[in-house]
């Protein structure tokens, strides 16, 4: 694990974005941990969110033309990353999100900011049945772009419907890599570091039922 996932875990626990205990999932699974990028709510920790986004982007070395914020969640996260991408890594990308309903006013539209072309990247904080990412990457394919790769916070690595991930299904659909910050192997791993047996062996049995 690099120092740079270590600091996120500890940023997520900190700031409760990843929590344990018992939680039930949409898909009525009761999961031991969970992850919501949405508890990042100053500017010191969405600033730093946005440094570990851009690491990672940039350790996974794909070469992409935009960065796209998915409405809600991804819109402050598209901005933060684009941030941390040119102050610390000297990477000027333009950035663009959509709205969850198309504007008749103003400047009118589904989308906001730079034009919708090129190589994107998806900018969001966990994918867990897919289907949100399905329909932006719909919409990244009805314009004169593709998919360059999806970037998240988490990996669950974990079962949809089938034997597959909904990471693992996109990206063999679509041919892209989806790279995150963390993967629950690194989660897992830290808190074997915490003196936390009861909840790393929570962790371990529902990897054991539904990990992929």
């Amino acid at each position: 694990m690099k120092d740079y996932q270590k600091a996120f875990i500890e940023l997520a626990i900190k700031h409760k974005a990843l929590c344990f205990g018992e939680f039930t999932l949409k898909s009525g699974r009761v999961s031991p941990y969970f992850f919501n990028a949405g508890r990042f709510q100053s500017g010191s920790a969405l600033a730093a969110l946005g440094s570990f986004y851009a690491q990672a982007l940039v350790h996974s070395e794909v070469e992409i033309d935009l960065l796209f914020g998915p409405a809600y969640k991804g819109i402050p996260l598209v901005a933060v990353t684009a941030a941390a991408l040119s102050s610390e890594h000297g990477l000027d990308f333009p950035i663009c999100y959509n709205r969850k309903e198309i504007k008749d006013h103003g400047e009118g539209g589904l989308l906001v900011g730079a034009p919708l072309e090129g190589k994107v990247a998806i900018i969001d904080d966990v994918i867990t049945a897919g289907t949100a990412v399905r329909e932006v990457i719909e919409l990244i394919q009805s314009h004169e772009a593709s998919l360059g790769a999806v970037l998240i916070g988490l990996d669950r690595q974990e079962k949809g419907r089938g034997e597959l991930s909904a990471i693992q299904e996109i990206e063999t659909n679509y041919a892209v890599s989806v790279i995150s910050i963390v993967k629950l192997e690194h989660v897992l791993q830290y808190m074997q570091g915490q003196n936390e047996p009861h909840l790393v062996e929570a962790i371990e049995l529902y990897r054991k039922n539904f990990g992929v």
